[in-house]
């Protein structure tokens, strides 16, 4: 396909971004027509010319279009295979959330397939992946949580759960929940219970993951990062972040800017697997949407901790203007 010339006309890339809108995040054609600002008779030849051509098979295809480029981009500078969701600037952060989320949904199931195991990191942003999971019929796989989710004032069973049940729900998959703190109070009662047998299997679990898959926390987040806002930390551990000079983390563990993590007292009492752990899973899938998780970004490719990113277009750029 790469050396068909109308690959590079512009009636392609526009069918491209049609289809993508259409297919991936089930936009209707008279929102695209607003979008594009062109008419529906225009957004429904778009969408047959790019299934008459090829372009669009069992997912859309994007060889040619700006969004390719910036793909492109991101892979030579940080080594991340990126899936850019076309979203524009003026949509709503909660809107834009939720598409990037629909996109991931779909960009999702053809990594996961039978006999395979994935790690899911609860958060705002995979609560919202899993409200849009296309199922899938797998056999022998299992998800499995990676940090626990209970805190001072909840158990945090039915949030962390209900994410974990959809991603069980839509792939066939056994469930696998870690039923332990968020952050313990003492990093030794952690070591104690990390020595039972119970807590041991998880722990076991999570080392074979195919696929592990998170958002990225961030305090300074337009749309709230649970984490932050669940009850989960005190004025006392905002303080030991600040001075700690975190920037983010990726189920429950924090780093810095510089995509360090050791040292920072939290991470002691932390129930989500180390940055270390989470780098020698095979493939790391993180969703971000929004500029506001930039700074978390930023760390986070500094850790090496993704493999794939899924991310909106703005924010894309925004990445490589630095």
């Amino acid at each position: 396909m790469a050396s068909d010339p109308a690959l590079g006309t512009d009636k392609t890339r526009d069918a491209l971004r049609a289809a993508h809108l259409y297919y991936m995040q089930d936009l209707t054609m008279e929102a695209i027509a607003s979008e594009l600002h062109t008419s529906r008779s225009s957004i429904s030849r778009l969408l047959g010319f790019a299934r008459e051509t090829g372009l669009v098979e069992i997912q859309v295809k994007s060889p040619a279009d700006r969004v390719s480029s910036v793909q492109d981009r991101i892979l030579a500078r940080y080594g991340v295979t990126a899936h850019v969701v076309p979203v524009p600037d003026s949509t709503a952060e909660v809107d834009r959330l939720e598409r990037v989320a629909m996109s991931a949904a779909r960009i999702l199931g053809p990594f996961f397939d039978s006999n395979m195991t994935m790690g899911i990191a609860w958060g705002s942003t995979l609560s919202a992946v899993s409200r849009h999971l296309q199922d899938k019929v797998t056999h022998n796989s299992q998800i499995v949580q990676l940090n626990g989710a209970s805190n001072a004032r909840t158990t945090g069973i039915g949030y962390a759960s209900e994410i974990m049940s959809r991603f069980g729900k839509a792939y066939g998959a056994y469930v696998q929940q870690f039923p332990v703190p968020a952050f313990f109070d003492d990093p030794r009662t952690k070591e104690v219970l990390w020595r039972e047998r119970s807590i041991r299997r998880v722990l076991e679990i999570q080392k074979h993951m195919d696929i592990a898959l998170f958002g990225l926390g961030s305090a300074f987040a337009d749309v709230p990062s649970h984490v932050y806002v669940g009850g989960y930390l005190d004025d006392a551990d905002f303080e030991q972040l600040a001075h700690s000079d975190v920037v983010g983390d990726v189920a429950t563990v924090f780093y810095r800017a510089d995509g360090s993590s050791e040292d920072i007292p939290m991470n002691a009492r932390s129930s989500g697997p180390s940055l270390a752990l989470l780098s020698k899973v095979s493939r790391r899938v993180c969703v971000v949407s929004g500029r506001s998780k930039l700074p978390a970004l930023r760390g986070a490719l500094a850790a090496g901790v993704m493999t794939d990113l899924i991310i909106d277009e703005a924010t894309a750029h925004s990445l490589l203007e630095a």
